[in-house]
């Protein structure tokens, strides 16, 4: 979960003797012995102290790190714990992507969305892919909700009255439920409150976020996810708040 490069940056940090271990763990991400983890904090240029008892120090880590026939290895809670320090093996550019999504959250005056974003952002950088592609969308659908609330409301309604004669004005945000999500994107073009290209990349987002929002096979990866977040950035986030 962590890269060679960055292992150079942790290890000169400050941090307790446990942590340090940890990381090279991390860079390692296999059963290994003690001289492999000495090795590998060498090349990333910091020797181990003489005095430091790696195998004394992994051993009270409380299940951060086990101990198997084959060696130590980093456990899922030692990973949870280095995600917590702000460790991640988020490539250059998707950790720009989280600071561009971050940098949106002083500007939702909704509490609701912002709290919708701050969590997609957070799953974002803890890795968690399929939630932050749902809690992301989450998001965007409820700054177009309460965008078209506040600016379309007439012409949405009217719109949506002509494909649907059995369409009852929206009035608050909830009304918006009642219309399928991709329906509600194509009233959204024809009144142009977005075009349709944008239209066309927000439906891929939402059949992105069914996919995840439901049990299957459906693999997501971390390239993936920085595209959904990128073009909600972009086409909702950015334009509409």
């Amino acid at each position: 979960m962590l890269a060679d490069g960055d292992l150079k940056r942790w290890l000169h940090r400050e941090l307790p003797q446990t942590d340090k271990l940890l990381l090279i763990l991390a860079v390692i991400d296999s059963a290994c012995q003690i001289n492999d983890m000495r090795k590998r904090a060498f090349e990333a240029g910091f020797a181990l102290p003489k005095h430091w008892n790696p195998s004394k120090t992994l051993g009270r880590a409380k299940g951060l790190a086990i101990r198997t026939p084959k060696g130590w290895e980093i456990t899922d809670a030692g990973k949870e714990h280095l995600r917590n320090l702000g460790v991640s093996s988020l490539s250059v550019a998707a950790v720009h992507v989280a600071v561009n999504l971050r940098s949106h959250l002083s500007k939702i005056k909704n509490p609701n969305t912002r709290a919708f974003v701050e969590e997609a952002i957070k799953c974002y950088e803890l890795e968690l892919h399929r939630s932050a592609i749902v809690m992301s969308w989450i998001a965007a659908v409820d700054i177009l909700y309460n965008t078209v609330l506040a600016k379309f409301a007439p012409a949405f309604n009217k719109e949506a009255r002509r494909v649907d004669a059995r369409w009852k004005d929206a009035m608050s945000i909830d009304d918006f439920g009642r219309m399928k999500e991709a329906d509600f994107l194509d009233r959204l073009a024809a009144i142009s409150a977005i075009g349709k290209n944008v239209k066309a990349e927000l439906k891929n987002c939402l059949d992105r976020r069914n996919g995840c929002g439901h049990p299957n096979s459906l693999k997501i990866g971390p390239n993936t996810v920085a595209h959904h977040l990128e073009i909600l950035i972009l086409n909702v986030f950015e334009p509409f708040q």
